[in-house]
């Protein structure tokens, strides 16, 4: 009884600690939801990493940052529907 207990704990312990609520906006696609999600998860640095929503040419777009892990990098532009405009920095 008292194991069955502890791993109920530990497992609850562990839910708790793994979880992690994301600022998205309401209203955002449910695409660029997931893409979110799976963005914060693929990230192995925490330095700047961020997702803009911006107006370019009219339309709007979503900047996927990865921050200032490395040098070079670049950050994807996507659109309302999942679709990859390009890229914004990297190597000119």
């Amino acid at each position: 009884m008292k194991q069955q207990i502890l791993l109920i704990l530990i497992l609850t312990v562990l839910s708790l600690t793994s979880w992690q609520k994301l600022d998205i906006e309401e209203g955002t696609p449910r695409c660029i939801e997931n893409l979110i999600k799976d963005f914060e998860k693929e990230q192995s640095c925490d330095k700047g990493v961020n997702v803009k929503k911006i107006t370019f040419q009219g339309k709007t777009v979503y900047v996927f940052d990865p921050g200032t892990c490395g040098a070079d990098i670049t950050s994807e532009v996507i659109d309302v529907n999942c679709n990859s405009i390009g890229f914004l920095g990297g190597i000119s």
